[in-house]
Order: structure tokens, then sequence, then C-alpha cells
């Protein structure tokens, strides 16, 4: 049994959004600025230059820094403003990457689903795989606020809890 308070839950994942929206919005201006001042238009990309941008610019800085947070820390900036902390079954920095990958999961195969969509007319594959994305986090985010020890799939797999 957890007793973090929902409050505290929606209030980490609120400041962490706001983390990753920050980074996000720092790479937005760093990549305008590199087509504007570097290559004076806008180029154009193939599917799997598109995939990789994203993959690499976004999804894998972002796994990592919060792996580090986890890890060094105790915990993300969300965490620690909330009072919360990451606490391990068995402390390797390991866990805290295969709970960071599980846990972002969601957004890449909405980045992998709507880019093959921009490419393909939105097939059916493109719209599975985006709702595949969908539905996981859905259920990552109803385990992490409901269920009684607060442990969502990657806490599971990694051997981590979240607590006060």
């Amino acid at each position: 049994m957890n007793n973090i308070p929902l409050k505290s839950r929606l209030k980490e994942l609120l400041v962490d959004y706001l983390v990753i929206l920050a980074y996000l919005f720092l790479l937005l201006i760093i990549n305008l600025g590199f087509i504007f001042f570097l290559l004076e238009e806008f180029p154009e990309y193939t599917e799997l230059q598109t995939q990789l941008l994203a993959t690499f610019t976004s999804v894998i800085p972002i796994i990592f820094v919060f792996s580090y947070l986890d890890y060094f820390k105790n915990g993300t900036v969300g965490k620690r403003v909330s009072g919360l902390k990451l606490t391990y079954k068995n402390r390797n920095f390991s866990s805290s990457l295969i709970r960071n990958i599980i846990k972002f999961l969601p957004w890449q195969l909405g980045h992998i689903g709507v880019i093959h969509g921009m490419y393909n007319d939105f097939s059916i594959t493109s719209i599975i795989i985006m709702n595949s994305g969908t539905l996981l986090g859905l259920i990552l985010i109803y385990m992490g606020l409901f269920r009684k020890d607060k442990r969502h799939l990657g806490d599971l797999i990694a051997g981590t809890k979240v607590e006060q």
C-alpha cells in the first residue's frame, strides 16, 4: 500500500511535463536558429531521417536525463517539488533506465505513428502505432495514479517505487 495523495502525483506529473516542454522549446529555438542562420531554408527529410531526428533529439535525451535524475537525485524535478522520491529494490542505473524507457515508450510510439502517418497519409499502420502508444500511456497513468502501490509497468519491471 502506498498512500501518496493524488494531488502530489498530479503535481509531479505537471512539473515534469513543464520541464519536458521547456526542453522541447529550447530544442525548437536551436533548430530554428540552425535552419535560418546556417541552412537558410527548411530542409526536406525522408521519413527515416525524421524518425531518427525525433528519436535522438527528444526521446533519448529525455530518457537519459530522467534516468540520471531518478538514479543520482532520487527523483525528477517533479518528484522533488512534490516531496516524492524513487526507491529501488536493487539500486542500479539500468533499473532507472529501464523504468524510463518504458515510461516514455508511449511518447516514442506517438512519434513513430504520427511521422509515419505524415509520410503515408495516415495509413492503418500509423493509426495502430499511434493508438497503441495512447493505450500504453493511459495504462501507465492509470497504474501510477490508481494502483494501491502506485507502481506503473516500468516500476514493476525495474523494481522501483515512488514514495513520500
